[in-house]
């Protein structure tokens, strides 16, 4: 949290936090649907522009189904450090 908030945050009390930091999360909020949308229309030209749409369509609804498929039947990948 940067330095100039932190006073604020710690001198206000319960729904006075909520708005002081209600507009940090607006922008938070905005920020991570922007990047969403941008990613997702770049991903869209690339499906348009290769020889095989329906292909990498079929690609990704079988990766969908299969990690679907996968949490359904309850398994869990490895961690490391054992």
């Amino acid at each position: 949290m940067p330095i100039v908030v932190q006073p604020f945050v710690a001198a206000a009390s319960g729904w006075e936090r909520l708005v002081v930091l209600a507009p940090l999360v607006v922008i938070a909020i905005g920020v991570v649907g922007a990047v969403l949308i941008l990613l997702g229309r770049g991903f869209v030209e690339t499906v348009r522009e290769s020889g095989h749409p329906r292909l990498i369509a079929g690609g990704l609804a079988v990766l969908v189904g299969l990690i679907v498929l996968l949490t359904y039947l309850g398994v869990e990948l490895p961690r490391e450090g054992g």
